[in-house]
């Protein structure tokens, strides 16, 4: 039986996945760089980032740290939360 990381390398040979791959990880970037750049702009920490989401800040931190690995994808609820807590609001657009 195969493990998950060589699933991964072999799904990763493919032009289509690994494009797709790459594709996802700019946008989940751009995403992240939007939310810090609100939450520096706001002049918050992640600690009252936290409070005003009505969370702990380790929330915040991990929210911030799986966007930027890619390994979780947060839901919007908890983006609009973000983005409010910073006095912003999220705008989803389809291109």
């Amino acid at each position: 039986m195969a493990t998950h990381e060589q699933v991964i390398a072999k799904l990763m040979r493919r032009p289509a996945v690994r494009i797709e791959v790459e594709r996802l990880e700019r946008e989940e970037g751009a995403l992240l760089d939007q939310l810090l750049k609100a939450r520096q702009e706001a002049g918050l920490t992640q600690a009252q980032v936290a409070e005003r989401m009505g969370t702990q800040p380790p929330a915040v931190a991990r929210l911030e740290r799986s966007l930027a690995t890619g390994k979780h994808s947060p839901s919007l609820a908890t983006l609009r939360k973000y983005a409010s807590a910073c006095g912003k609001r999220l705008v989803l657009q389809l291109a």
